[in-house]
């Protein structure tokens, strides 16, 4: 035989003044238990949040923005706060205790509501919530849920966790917060929300409350969304006829896709409410006693903090209403009256039991569904985390987990990449919830793209991340904007197949490098500071072809084997030829002639023998003596023997 484990919360003392007594409930963010304040004697609720919770800024945020919001509010239907604060690694908020159950747990038990019952919760509501309003607070998770049926016959509206300021439209700056069955088509489509975001939420319960179910069902979150932002709410007529047309009035106007439809705040529709409420109730058969009753402080002359009345779970079956009547007219005996006390007795009986059985059964139901195994919570984040941890999370949670691999291009292998149900869903505590443990991207074929434009390239590359921009490579073999390369996150050429995701480069062509040679100095450095490339001058040269004048580009090369821009092109420039004067060496002998030109830097060319070089005589030159020539270039010698 197995026992339950012992929460170790239970009897602790919480910052030297709450004794710990027993848990009430638990939910995604926190869990609330029945406490005794030591300092006051009286008893309390007291909720903490979860520990795997403690170390994330915004939850904390969260948690003490629920405080500072409901502190706001002094209201009869609203949970009082009465403190906040941190016990070592754990935020607690203290509130007061409502022994009884919410109106979810209501509509469990009874499906659906009377419109007189309808009337006085929503009236009750709509108190609570002008008062939000009137402080310029929204509440933005408005439920069945978050609605407080104690067993004294208070209403309170509760859980301010997500409410914000209402100072301007509220952006929720992140994913849709609330119940997707209860948000506005605003929240859904962009992400705001005000007063009026709230009026829809307390449209919706009112449907709920009069048909016994949601305007919208689907099997996934987004298709509810989609059809609350799509779609007109339908009149509660529609699935129960015997919705008076007041109320369905009041839904369509509460529920209008378009917020300035919609009543401006709860106190406008609070008015509205109180206004028709006359008319509904005479509209009803008074034949049968209301399970559920509204009774305000008779000292009271505002209706609006009058202190609202409802009896518990228990008192609403029929059985309950039908009341004994005495039937005895005048004349009648002793023993008569006798047997009619005696029909009495034995009836109360009967109803004390059906009375008992039935409050235990809706507590029972109420525990089941609020805080027992069948209780909804809502599956938390686990992404990024290892298992081990993640497996803990969800326990902690409420629920089981199994294990499971599945290939994610973002979480690297080993960590968790999400669960089935998604993080932020609800579902049954003690259900399985499957952990998935990445196994690291899948690896894909890369298509080849080299040669292609690069707009092209990006496209069959889908399956990766390209890096932009692209790297700019200037090539004489490929044309501009067409791709020379694909580089790995290593910058090496990738190979036939990558991860998914992956980041890769496209090394895209800009064309051939600017051919400056022969230009002007100035056109050259503007031509390739227009390529975006950068340059630097070496010492100049003698051209001695004569092809490039004296201060053009003689030559142009590249410092780097591949060009890409912000590379230096060298440059050196022409000093035009190299000219020398030419000795005249007519009437020289041959070999004397030869070493005066080579002396000066020129050449020789004859056609004797190099026998008779030291005895012929130079005749004629070319070019003639005393001019110019090019260095290292030929005179051409004709000589003569003398005999």
């Amino acid at each position: 035989m197995t026992t339950a484990p012992v929460d170790p919360m239970i009897g602790r003392l919480i910052d030297g003044r709450y004794q710990v007594r027993s848990r009430i409930a638990r939910g995604g963010m926190a869990t609330v238990y029945l406490a005794t304040d030591l300092r006051l004697e009286r008893r309390v609720a007291i909720k903490i949040m979860h520990g795997h919770l403690a170390d994330d800024n915004t939850f904390k945020t969260r948690f003490v923005q629920e405080a500072r919001s409901a502190a706001r509010l002094a209201h009869p239907n609203v949970v009082n706060v009465f403190d906040q604060g941190q016990d070592a690694d754990m935020a607690y908020l203290v509130m007061e205790y409502l022994p009884g159950i919410t109106l979810r747990d209501l509509l469990k038990d009874y499906k659906k509501l009377t419109p007189e019952q309808t009337v006085d919760i929503m009236d009750a509501v709509l108190a609570g919530l002008a008062a939000a309003h009137k402080a310029g607070i929204v509440h933005r998770d408005l439920k069945p849920e978050n609605v407080l049926l104690a067993d004294d016959g208070r209403i309170k509206l509760g859980d301010f966790g997500l409410a914000r300021a209402a100072s301007a439209n509220t952006a929720t700056g992140q994913a849709l917060l609330g119940t997707i069955a209860y948000l506005s088509p605003e929240l859904v489509t962009r992400g705001v929300a005000d007063a009026r975001s709230d009026i829809y939420a307390v449209g919706i319960m009112m449907y709920e409350m009069l048909t016994g179910e949601q305007p919208y069902v689907g099997e996934a979150p987004m298709a509810i969304a989609y059809q609350h932002a799509n779609d007109q709410v339908p009149t509660p007529s529609s699935k129960n006829p015997g919705v008076p047309v007041e109320l369905d009035e009041l839904v369509l106007w509460a529920t209008a896709r378009d917020p300035e439809e919609r009543p401006n705040d709860a106190r406008e529709m609070l008015e509205r409410l109180r206004e028709v409420e006359p008319s509904i109730r005479s509209s009803q058969q008074p034949a049968v006693t209301q399970a559920t009753m509204v009774l305000t402080n008779a000292a009271s002359t505002d209706a609006a903090t009058a202190e609202t009345r409802v009896l518990g779970a228990g008192a609403l079956p029929p059985a309950v209403a039908s009341t004994a009547t005495l039937e005895s007219s005048e004349g009648e005996g002793t023993a008569a009256l006798s047997k009619s006390a005696d029909r009495r007795k034995r009836r109360g009986y009967w109803i004390i039991a059906l009375v008992l059985l039935l409050t235990g059964l809706a507590a029972g139901t109420g525990w089941y569904f609020g805080a027992g195994p069948g209780a909804l919570a809502q599956i938390p984040e686990t992404a990024t985390l290892a298992p081990e941890p993640a497996t803990l999370v969800l326990e902690e949670a409420g629920f089981a987990v199994e294990l499971g691999e599945r290939n994610d291009p973002v979480v690297p292998a080993g960590q968790v990449s999400g669960t089935d149900p998604e993080a932020g869903e609800q579902a049954r505590r003690g259900s399985t919830v499957t952990l998935f443990v990445s196994k690291g991207p899948s690896i894909l074929a890369v298509p080849e793209v080299r040669g292609s434009p690069s707009a092209e390239a990006r496209a069959a590359l889908k399956d990766f991340t390209v890096v932009e921009p692209d790297v700019l490579q200037f090539s004489n073999d490929v044309a501009a904007d067409l791709v020379i390369d694909v580089l790995d996150a290593d910058g090496n050429s990738v190979g036939s197949e990558y991860a998914e995701l992956g980041k890769l480069t496209l090394v895209v062509s800009a064309g051939p490098v600017p051919d400056v040679v022969g230009m002007a100095g100035a056109d050259a450095e503007a031509a390739l500071a227009n390529a975006k490339l950068e340059f630097a001058y070496l010492e100049p040269v003698f051209d001695n072809s004569g092809e490039i004048a004296d201060g053009h580009v003689f030559a142009a090369e590249p410092t780097t084997e591949v060009v890409r821009p912000g590379d230096t092109i060298n440059l050196t420039l022409s000093k035009g030829q190299d000219l020398v004067a030419v000795p005249n060496v007519v009437g020289k002998t041959m070999a004397e002639a030869i070493a005066l030109l080579e002396a000066a830097g020129l050449k020789a060319s004859y056609e004797l023998p190099d026998l008779f070089l030291p005895i012929a005589t130079v005749k004629s030159q070319d070019p003639a003596g005393d001019s110019q020539a090019v260095r290292d270039s030929t005179v051409r010698l004709v000589g003569s023997l003398t005999l």
